[in-house]
Parts: structure tokens; C-alpha cells; sequence
């Protein structure tokens, strides 16, 4: 099996093909992502996460914020679990979303674990991590102010932001507040997509 033309082991592949069974289960219950996007699943949602863990697959201590139906998330903390190190700490404070993940991570043999608590209150319960990710939950300058408690202390961790076709103009507005580096990873599942990778966050106003 590949994922935007890379291999899969056949352990990832079957806890993998095990979440998306659970996440359809679940789904017909709690909305755990826009329902349009249900019957494309894999691609739409599994392989897109997947990028996250394929631009760093190192076993790292990463932060999800906004965790929802587990995208990114639980595709890394799935990933990690093949190295058998590193860490995911998810952070979703809806105590339904919050529970699917959890029976995700328990059933998948995952590397993570679920903080419900709002994003603002997350630093307080995790104190230090390598690389922060979230997906569809807010503008570039909304996801530097979550992540800064993290970055601003530690000058090696990454920021890892899945943005559409208006990202441009996030960039933009976002540096009017603060200073960073910038890598674009241009999206293998989405044309017009990518996934920003911040370091270095530097606040100026």
C-alpha cells in the first residue's frame, strides 16, 4: 500500500484501515468532519494527514491542537507507533470528539493520548513538545497565538499547518504580528493546498 507515493508498512496499513472503520462507525453519530467529505475518506482526510508524519517522520513529541475526528493527529500518532517512540498529544475539548479519539488511539495501538481542555489551557497540562499540528481549525495567526506558549520557549520546535488555496494571504496577515521561518510543502493530495511548516516565531506586536 502507498500514501502519496510512498510505502506503507502492512502493521500501519491495518491500523489504519482499522481507524477508518471505527471513524465511519463513529461518524454516523458525531459529526466528526463536514459529511460531503465522508466518501473520500482515504484520500480526502487519511492520506492528507498522512503528510504530516511523511515531512517528519522522526519520533518526536508533537501537539495536535483542535483534534476533532483525529486528522491530523491520530494518522501521526498511528505512524509513530511503528517507531515505537514518539508522542501526540491531543488536544480537543469536545467531550464526545474527544471520546472517539480516545477508543481510536486504544484500539489502534497508537502513540497518544487526549487532553480535553481548551487549546488556551493545553500549555499548562503539556509542557514542552517538538512539533505542533492542527487542520481546519484557524487562520495562520490564530494558530501562532495557540502555539506560541510552546514555540516562543523552545527554538526547535515546528509548527506543521495544513492551509487551502487562499494561504497567501495568511502568510501575509500573520507576519503584520510576528516574525518566522517559512518552508511550503505543496499538498500531494490537494492542487491548490500545502502545508506550512513555521519555525523560529519571533511575536513583534
Amino acid at each position: 500500500m502507498e500514501l502519496n507515493g510512498l510505502r506503507v508498512s502492512r502493521e500501519t496499513q491495518e491500523r489504519l484501515r482499522h481507524f477508518a472503520a471505527l471513524f465511519q462507525k463513529w461518524a454516523k453519530t458525531i459529526n466528526l468532519v463536514a459529511p460531503s467529505t465522508l466518501d473520500d475518506l482515504w484520500n480526502r482526510h487519511i492520506a492528507d494527514s498522512s503528510q504530516i508524519f511523511q515531512i517528519r517522520p522522526k519520533p518526536v513529541t508533537w501537539v495536535d491542537l483542535g483534534s476533532g475526528g483525529g486528522f491530523p493527529g491520530v494518522i501521526t500518532a498511528i505512524f509513530l507507533s511503528e517507531l515505537q517512540d514518539g508522542w501526540v498529544h491531543l488536544v480537543e475539548s469536545n467531550h464526545k470528539k474527544a471520546a472517539f479519539l480516545r477508543t481510536a488511539l486504544r484500539e489502534t495501538d497508537a502513540r497518544g493520548s487526549v487532553h480535553t481542555v481548551r487549546i488556551e489551557d493545553a500549555p499548562a497540562e503539556i509542557s514542552e513538545c517538538k512539533a505542533i499540528s492542527a487542520r481546519a481549525l484557524a487562520d495562520l495567526e490564530g494558530l501562532m497565538e495557540y502555539s506560541a506558549p510552546w514555540m516562543l520557549d523552545q527554538e526547535d520546535c515546528r509548527g506543521f499547518f495544513h492551509k487551502g488555496r487562499d494561504y497567501l494571504r495568511e502568510i501575509d496577515k500573520a507576519r503584520g504580528r510576528w516574525e518566522f521561518d517559512l518552508l511550503e510543502h505543496k499538498s500531494a493530495v490537494e492542487q491548490e493546498s500545502v502545508i506550512l511548516e513555521i519555525s523560529n516565531l519571533r511575536r513583534l506586536v
